[in-house]
């Protein structure tokens, strides 16, 4: 499994600049104007983490494969969208199957970059994004619940689906996201949202885009953009589009002396990254051997046969035991030999809850 996630925002915000800088390509058309992305673009990132290269430097593998997201840009959201306004409403199915939202919102003023709504209102546009995506999770619902009263006439244990999703409906009806339905969970929900994937109901990662100016210091753009991220579940991280795209070109030693003279410790690819899997609970582990090294994305608190269905089904199904080296212990007696030797390679069965940067062989037999 890997982290999947959406963009979304208002047009011209800095959206697909973002995108761009983000995924290192320049594939999604970036103009001073709305709608100049006409086409769902999607682009595969690794993630960023040094201790790849800390057990390569000891196996000397053939490939360093790390774990990696997937992005999905969709063009600029916008009041009415729902019902066809613009050209985003288009778009939002792709975003459906993504685990989380990155929602761009300009924080920064500028009279030579225009504003779809004429100035610059962090929470307003967050509202418009906010309400557009309840509008297409009802439109959703109340298709769903045509099909469930024909199928509970037949088989009445769909009345409590039928039941939790009038219910829902009536929650978003009244301007909520379906992430504060009070039975969110329940079954009856899980198996609506298994279908649906209320976009509602995803992870929101707030990016407050801001000039130069506003990336150490912050401005009250910013800062009311957090007050409202923390009341609501969400996360927010600061970042400048333009710098970021001047990041592209730069070699890795380059980029840290840049952020650093820029006051900031962390690009905005990485702070989005690790936004995403604080949010969503994810974690990496690895495998190391002379074909390759690499990152394996999985759910904290899985135990070790479902962590190894990361790698293969089979693996989980035919689970035997794991032989586990912690990455410290891995890295100071230089490997797996050298941890077997001083006796902290252990062996652990199907209820040790793997923990991040665990080095993992696993034993299997189908």
């Amino acid at each position: 499994m890997g982290l999947s996630v959406g963009i979304v925002g208002l047009p011209n915000v800095g959206k697909s600049t973002t995108f761009n800088a983000l995924t290192h390509a320049r594939n999604a058309e970036a103009a001073n104007y709305p709608f100049c992305t006409i086409n769902a673009n999607s682009a595969i990132v690794p993630v960023p983490d040094a201790r790849l290269a800390g057990l390569a430097a000891i196996v000397n593998p053939k490939q360093i494969v790390p774990a990696t997201v997937t992005f999905t840009d969709i063009a600029g959201l916008v009041k009415g969208a729902s019902k066809g306004e613009g050209l985003g409403n288009q778009f939002l199915a792709n975003i459906r199957e993504t685990d989380a939202i990155l929602h761009i919102v300009r924080c920064f003023d500028d009279e030579n970059v225009i504003h779809v709504d004429g100035s610059v209102d962090p929470l307003r546009d967050i509202a418009v994004i906010n309400t557009e995506l309840i509008l297409a999770d009802m439109q959703s619902l109340e298709k769903k619940i045509e099909r469930l009263e024909k199928q509970a006439r037949q088989d009445k244990k769909i009345a409590g689906q039928l039941e939790t999703a009038k219910t829902l409906l009536s929650h978003l009806d009244a301007g909520n996201p379906a992430s504060g339905f009070s039975g969110r969970d329940t079954e009856d929900f899980a198996q609506i949202n298994q279908e649906l994937r209320f976009l509602s109901g995803k992870h929101v990662i707030y990016g407050a885009n801001v000039d130069e100016a506003g990336l150490a210091k912050g401005n009250a753009h910013v800062e009311a953009v957090r007050q409202f991220a923390s009341s609501h579940n969400g996360e927010v991280i600061t970042l400048c589009a333009k710098i970021e795209e001047e990041l592209i070109d730069m070699a890795e030693s380059e980029r840290a002396e840049y952020l650093e003279a820029m006051g900031v410790r962390e690009s905005g690819l990485d702070q989005i990254i690790h936004a995403g899997y604080h949010a969503l609970g994810l974690m990496s582990y690895f495998t190391a051997g002379p074909k390759e090294v690499r990152a394996w994305t999985i759910e904290r608190g899985w135990k070790a046969p479902k962590a190894a269905s990361v790698i293969h089904n089979d693996f989980e199904r035919g689970f035997i035991r794991a032989e586990v080296i912690g990455y410290a212990d891995y890295i100071a007696h230089k490997g797996e030999a050298g941890a077997r030797t001083a006796g902290v390679l252990r062996t652990e069965g199907k209820e040790y809850a793997v923990q991040d940067g665990d080095v993992m062989h696993f034993l299997f037999n189908v």
